[in-house]
């Protein structure tokens, strides 16, 4: 039996989950590895105790995206046999994992460690918040290899970065080193590669510190606030805004900053 593609561990309310192929560089080539993914982001999601993921990868790479040899081979989650057999196979594979990250309602962070590559890429945008390793290189390289974005990839760089820029990355496969991927917002925080699981677990911390509840209700606000009119969203607000009143971790704030101490939040 092959090992499982990505390492799930859990310390309080933050959980890890490490793609775990360093020889390959962690690029993604079967649907047991899609279906790996997709399993640790729903268990995440499925757990009330677990406030907060960090995604990141084990050895040089966070992620160097699709399997070259096995799209050569035509054997992988890439091309098969005919077009509507390809076609298939993107949807069971790389975008069933686009669109659970994409549902999963506890705020992410990729802590990128390495090169992050096509689809590594578009994971790392998946996730709601980027620290960067200061060697790590970023690309939308699907241009490069005569194909495009099959992960979703149009719809979800650019809001990471913009659609101008993510328009320049997708048509160019230009490389962009850390400095680059701060200075056009991919990236939040750039910091040396033996402090970047510190800098990771310390903005997780800042999350898990505060209602669980709240904290799932306001990622699912973000998420449709990308794609929904204001009207929409307002009413949606509206409508999480009453159930986050009726927590006991709103009360216990409410009291907490009356009687000028620390608040005990218990996720309830």
């Amino acid at each position: 039996m092959t090992d499982p593609f990505v390492l799930y561990r859990q310390d309080g309310a933050v959980v890890t989950l490490t793609l775990d192929r360093p020889d390959s560089r962690n690029a993604i080539g079967t649907h047991q590895d899609c279906d790996d993914l997709a399993a640790a982001f729903e268990r995440a999601q499925h757990d009330v105790s677990v406030s907060c993921i960090v995604l990141t990868g084990k050895g040089s790479s966070f992620s160097a995206g699709g399997n070259l040899k096995a799209m050569k081979e035509r054997n992988g989650i890439g091309p098969l046999e005919a077009p509507d057999a390809t076609r298939a196979n993107y949807k069971r594979g790389v975008q069933r994992v686009a669109r659970t990250m994409w549902e999963c309602e506890v705020p992410m962070i990729a802590a990128i460690n390495g090169h992050a590559i096509g689809l590594g890429l578009d994971l790392a945008c998946l996730c709601d918040m980027r620290i960067s390793a200061d060697g790590a290189k970023f690309a939308s390289s699907f241009i490069k290899m005569g194909i495009v974005p099959g992960d979703g990839g149009a719809w979800i760089l650019p809001r990471a970065v913009g659609l101008a820029k993510a328009a320049e990355m997708i048509f160019t496969g230009d490389m962009l080193s850390a400095a680059d991927a701060l200075s056009v917002g991919l990236v939040s925080q750039v910091v040396p590669a033996d402090q970047l699981m510190a800098a990771a677990q310390a903005l997780a911390a800042r999350v898990v510190a505060n209602p669980a509840k709240a904290l799932r209700l306001a990622k699912r606000l973000l998420r449709e606030g990308q794609q929904q009119r204001l009207a929409d969203v307002l009413e949606l607000s509206a409508a999480f805004q009453a159930l986050a009143h009726e927590t006991q971790d709103h009360a216990e704030a409410l009291d907490a900053f009356l009687e000028k101490r620390t608040p005990q939040f218990t996720g309830r």
